[in-house]
């Protein structure tokens, strides 16, 4: 891969299915109504990015480097986030839809989730310390063997979260998601009275 540096510059309504990204070292640079879908960003490395109402959906992570990188209002449909480098993985979301998603096995602690759509998302062996899941729906999401501990889901809707089979020391919920954590045995809660 040629080694392109290329540093606080705007990208704007790109299609890049028709006109490829130049590989290289993305830093502090915008990325705003591109489309990124199906197309190939393995091996580029994106550092104080933002990607701003674009559509990333079922492209190639292999080797993709995401550090501290904001995600708003975006389309991400598919994503093997573990195909990621892990060196320095962080990222944010907000207002995104994220479905179908994988995060299997992937440290990503502190990981900040804002009103943004997790349907059918693989969390299995993930480490999600301290992530927040503000205002987020996970219907159909993956927890197993999962590190949750102190993550917040006391905004979070339509979990199912077995307890006994995940890592949730000083996680946070709210009274409305007690049946996310009890769902396996088949009962009903009232939280009416």
């Amino acid at each position: 891969m040629k080694n392109n540096y290329l540093e606080n510059i705007s990208f704007e309504n790109i299609n890049y299915t028709l006109s490829h990204l130049v590989p290289g070292d993305y830093e502090q640079c915008l990325f705003k109504n591109c489309d990124f879908s199906n197309t190939d960003l393995s091996e580029i490395r994106f550092t104080d990015c933002e990607f701003n109402a674009c559509n990333l959906s079922m492209a190639n992570l292999t080797k993709t480097a995401f550090r501290n990188i904001k995600f708003v209002d975006c389309k991400m449909l598919g994503l093997l986030f573990e195909s990621c480098n892990e060196f320095g993985l962080s990222f944010q979301f907000e207002n995104c839809t994220l479905n179908h998603a994988s995060f299997y096995g992937t440290k990503i602690r502190k990981t900040k989730f804002k009103s943004t759509q997790l349907h059918g998302v693989d969390f299995t062996t993930s480490d999600l310390s301290y992530a927040v899941f503000d205002d987020c729906d996970l219907s159909g999401s993956t927890f197993e063997k999962t590190i949750l501990e102190h993550a917040d889901f006391r905004t979070a809707i339509h979990y199912s979260i077995d307890p006994e089979i995940n890592y949730l020391t000083k996680a946070k919920f709210s009274i409305f998601g007690i049946p996310g954590l009890l769902d396996k045995y088949d009962i009903v809660i009232d939280i009416t009275n």
